[in-house]
């Protein structure tokens, strides 16, 4: 949306602010469907350790697994932090969330989480289309004069001189991109699957240890 292009949010705040909510409510039940139904049915959702579901009833099946199993009783509590609209039919929103376990009355700061989400005004008011989560870990970037810095700039140049390593011009890791081909083979669509997660999936295993 253009900078000189100004319209009354007021109301669209509000009910994406009632949609936040609601699935905060549908997380802290247990419902599963309910907590599919703030989301599009394409949705793409990717949980704090990186890995991608796609579509809705993924999401659903996934997390009807997590409440009935390791994060059954939990709470799911938050609030909107930001609204900023792109386009008067999206807005991205930057959530604060986390799990409470039924077992502390507080989140341990380890907990703290911080989402990027995209919602999208539908025909059946506004969903979230994209959901992207990641723990509040502020690290300290080093100084370029600093040890650290130095050392990594010794390394790139010895790297470079002995041919190691990225070549020029490469985009990114062949390992990643020869992931992304195989995805893109046995799904037909690049970095989306197809169905549920399993339930070993990386997401699944790591709320097992209950960080």
């Amino acid at each position: 949306m253009s900078e000189n292009q100004t319209y009354d949010t007021s109301a669209d705040d509000q009910e994406i602010r009632r949609l936040f909510d609601r699935l905060l409510d549908a997380w802290t039940r247990g419902d599963a469907r309910a907590y599919g139904r703030t989301f599009t049915s394409d949705v793409d959702y990717v949980p704090y350790d990186g890995s991608r579901v796609g579509g809705r009833q993924a999401v659903v099946d996934s997390h009807d697994r997590l409440f009935r199993g390791v994060l059954h009783g939990s709470a799911l509590v938050g609030n909107v932090e930001t609204i900023r609209y792109v386009h008067p039919d999206v807005a991205i929103v930057h959530t604060f969330g986390s799990v409470l376990m039924p077992w502390r009355s507080k989140l341990p700061t380890r907990r703290l989480s911080r989402q990027t989400v995209v919602a999208v005004r539908t025909g059946e008011g506004w969903r979230f289309t994209a959901f992207h989560n990641a723990r509040v870990r502020p690290v300290q970037v080093p100084a370029p004069t600093s040890f650290p810095a130095r050392a990594s700039r010794a390394m790139a140049g010895l790297a470079r001189l002995i041919g190691a390593g990225r070549r020029g011009g490469d985009a990114a890791p062949q390992g990643n991109l020869k992931g992304g081909q195989a995805e893109q083979r046995a799904t037909g669509v690049p970095g989306r699957t197809r169905g549920p997660a399993t339930p070993s999936s990386p997401f699944e295993r790591s709320v097992r240890i209950q960080r």
